[in-house]
């Protein structure tokens, strides 16, 4: 990338490296205390109406919008259990299911610099409460700039990074902007005809598949029995779970520190590993779990390791990659397909998980043994590193491999760029 001259100086290779300005972190905050603080871990970032929204009332108009189905759905929630209805409670999750993260990321895309975008999405990961944060989320975004590509989009740059530090995110915007000149935006099934994006394309739905496949669901099912095994007294297991809960928040602060300076490809290979060893120990752990009495001890550490590790990886930059993977053209049907396969995923995994469990019992882990080495094995040969790239370079890291056949006659390595 050329570098660029401000106020007759060379830009400094460190200046892209200093804190976000205060603007861009309150756009942050208003961006990640809207959605998926509402929601706790955010699995679909995106939901059916908000390519429509979006284009109808912007990017800031449906923040605020979504704040209509949060307090809604803490309404019917709160109200499901002193009318003993569980219809409401049904009723509240799905409003919830609407509200968690339909925009967020689309938001801060615009705003966040390359170099800090994975900690900046990331930031927007971490769980708390929901009624006072959709009232408090309703102050903020009417003092941001909307970022809609084609509208202002000068202006909200320069109140981002300040009128002397936006001249290189213009310029990444106006060489993407160049590069789909002439291209319209694609519907999700035109996704899967592209053949350029054939790689893209497989790598989002791997990763979000396997987000709900890995094995954490099977995690906290059996919690509550490791702890009760461990020797924990009944009353104190639910503040043992709120623990489970503060790993989560843990490895998402840290992957955010993380995530600029080890990338995007080692941690979700190595958080995909470490999971993997935590199922071989986490099965060994259950089948001799009454054989001496430190081994239920064992598996208590056993299921904080795996949750550690999910956080770390898989959880942290799934969502981050599928931002990543695709340019402005092709993002909103990849957030619109990625979202689909983890929610089905997860529908999948509820319905047949209590059969697995039956049949092979401590076992069920094997198969989610299997799930992550796959998937950590795939990324490894697959995946290039988008730390510190434009959308533009990420796309011609997956065209390289079809060049490099073309040119050859032969398939040649998957992966152009080292880890």
């Amino acid at each position: 990338m050329n570098e660029l001259k401000m106020n007759g100086q060379e830009e400094s290779p460190t200046l892209r490296r200093k804190v976000p300005s205060k603007s861009l972190l309150l756009a942050v905050w208003a961006a990640g205390i809207g959605g998926t603080f509402q929601y706790g871990y955010n699995i679909s970032i995106i939901n059916a109406p908000t390519k429509v929204t979006t284009v109808c009332v912007f990017r800031k108009g449906t923040l605020l919008f979504n704040n209509t189905f949060a307090l809604l759905a803490a309404f019917f929630m709160g109200l499901s259990y002193p009318s003993s209805t569980f219809e409401l409670l049904i009723v509240g999750r799905f409003l919830t299911g609407v509200n968690a993260g339909s925009i967020q990321p689309f938001m801060l895309r615009r705003p966040g610099s390359s170099w800090g975008f994975g900690a900046l999405l990331k930031g927007t990961s971490v769980v708390v409460l929901k009624v006072g944060e959709s009232t408090v989320h309703s102050l903020p975004p009417p003092t941001v700039p909307e970022c809609y590509a084609l509208c202002h989009f000068l202006s909200a740059l320069m109140w981002f990074h300040g009128p002397d530090k936006y001249h290189r995110e213009k310029e990444d915007i106006e060489r993407e902007r160049v590069s789909a000149a002439g291209i319209k935006p694609k519907k999700p099934w035109e996704l899967f005809t592209d053949t350029s994006l054939r790689w893209q394309l497989l790598t989002l739905v791997v990763i979000h598949m396997s987000q709900q496949l890995n094995g954490i669901n099977a995690i906290y099912f059996y919690a509550d029995y490791v702890f009760t095994q461990a020797g924990i007294p009944a009353a104190k297991i639910p503040y043992a779970t709120v623990g489970t809960g503060a790993c989560e928040c843990i490895t998402a602060l840290t992957c955010g520190l993380l995530i600029e300076s080890l990338g995007r490809r080692a941690l979700i290979i190595g958080g995909y590993s470490l999971m993997s060893v935590c199922c071989v120990c986490f099965t060994i752990a259950l089948t001799f779990q009454e054989s001496s009495p430190w081994v239920p001890y064992l598996s208590m550490i056993c299921v904080f390791a795996f949750i550690l590790s999910f956080g770390l990886g898989p959880g942290g930059v799934t969502n981050i990659l599928t931002t990543e993977l695709f340019t402005q053209t092709d993002r909103p049907a990849a957030y619109m397909i990625g979202g689909s396969i983890n929610w089905i995923a997860f529908f999948f995994i509820g319905m047949i998980f209590p059969f697995i469990v039956n049949g092979l019992k401590q076992y069920c882990f094997l198969v989610f043994l299997v799930v992550c080495c796959l998937v950590a094995t795939y990324i490894f040969f697959v995946v290039p590193e988008t730390k510190n790239k434009t959308f533009l370079e990420i796309q011609s890291e997956f065209h390289s491999r079809k060049e490099l056949i073309a040119a050859n006659g032969t398939e040649g390595p998957l992966l152009s760029t080292p880890m």
